[in-house]
């Protein structure tokens, strides 16, 4: 994100509508200017041009455009009024009032919108440093890997939630976390931020991801507002294309596509999301796969897969990964994010949504 505009405010970006309506209330003001000097002494439209300062200042953020243009229909009310003596003396007077106090309030209105446009600018800036320091890109190529991921925020302001992944190179392979925190705002980023350190330190020192998920629920149960809970999958990819083992803890299935064919891989049996386990008692069981060389395995968070048109269907998925093709898997995950898109409609995504892509290579 850059701040090209005045004073670090980005550009004003105009929708095409907007700027419609604008032109057309343009026209409608000179409209008016040309029949008051039509329509002959007695009666003025020059109370109009009060529109002029109002109609620039919602095209701009620099407070001298509305300055500018109020001044010059104040210029224009002058002329006018010089061509039509039989005015009153109370219009003579309201009517170029009028135009400053609307100059005035449009230049104070442009002032104080570029400061909070100013002051959001610097949040997302913030909250775009913190999403690159806690969700570092992986890396495009891992040894016989590919991989990529997308992180979509369904508010537009938004640009980190509970949704989490992060992927680790370690002496025990490639391990790679995609997670979802339970709720929203600052306490889901704050656990977010909790899941992600321990385990980038523990996936380096935990051989078995069995205990390496125990790891990170233990880490969730520690926490002072305990009640919270993340789903997550953890892939254990082995240095040698031995089997991978999936460890899922009550996220949902990733989806393996091996021949133009999608298939779930579920887990051996179900297992508690993580700061659950303590309620069950339950290990965190891992499910083996051998991936061959085209193998591609999805992992997403439920922002996806819950993703509802407009009669509330939910986006099919596993139906719909098949016919979508692309030259990699961040092509692949871009694609995939536009059918979402189609799918969702104007409305957009009702919660946030993680994809992690990752390929064998031949």
């Amino acid at each position: 994100m850059t701040a090209d505009g005045p004073d670090g405010v980005p550009p004003l970006h105009l929708p095409r509508r907007t700027r419609t309506l604008l032109y057309g209330a343009l026209l409608l003001l000179v409209a008016a200017v040309v029949a008051a000097l039509a329509i002959g002494p007695g009666t003025t439209l020059a109370p109009l041009l009060a529109v002029a300062p109002v109609l620039a200042g919602a095209t701009t953020r620099r407070a001298r455009v509305p300055l500018l243009v109020g001044a010059a229909a104040l210029l224009a009310v002058g002329l006018l009024e010089s061509a039509n003596a039989e005015l009153p003396l109370s219009v003579r007077i309201s009517v170029p009032v009028t135009v400053l106090a609307s100059t005035l309030a449009s230049a104070a209105s442009v002032v104080l919108v570029a400061a909070r446009e100013r002051e959001l600018f610097q949040v997302r800036t913030v909250a775009e440093a913190a999403q690159r320091a806690l969700l570092r890109p992986p890396p495009e190529r891992i040894g016989p890997l590919r991989v990529a991921v997308r992180y979509v925020a369904a508010a537009a302001e938004a640009r980190i939630g509970g949704d989490l992944y992060a992927v680790v190179e370690t002496r025990f392979g490639v391990r790679i976390l995609l997670a979802d925190v339970q709720g929203h705002g600052l306490p889901a980023v704050e656990t977010a931020a909790d899941v992600l350190g321990v385990f980038r330190e523990a996936a380096r020192t935990e051989a078995d991801p069995g205990r390496l998920a125990e790891r990170l629920d233990a880490a969730l149960t520690a926490r002072p507002d305990g009640d919270r809970f993340a789903t997550a999958v953890l892939l254990d990819v082995a240095p040698d294309r031995g089997p991978v083992q999936v460890v899922n803890c009550g996220h949902p299935a990733p989806l393996l596509r091996r021949a133009g064919l999608v298939s779930e891989l579920e887990p051996p049996f179900p297992a508690p999301p993580l700061g659950l386990r303590g309620l069950t008692g339950d290990s965190y069981p891992a499910r083996r796969f051998d991936p061959e060389p085209g193998d591609l395995l999805l992992l997403h968070t439920d922002g996806v897969s819950e993703a509802r048109d407009a009669d509330g269907r939910f986006y099919p998925l596993a139906e719909r990964l098949p016919g979508l093709h692309g030259g990699s898997p961040a092509d692949l995950l871009d694609a995939l994010l536009t059918d979402v898109g189609g799918w969702v409609g104007a409305d957009g995504l009702a919660d946030d949504a993680a994809v992690l892509a990752v390929r064998w290579e031949p």
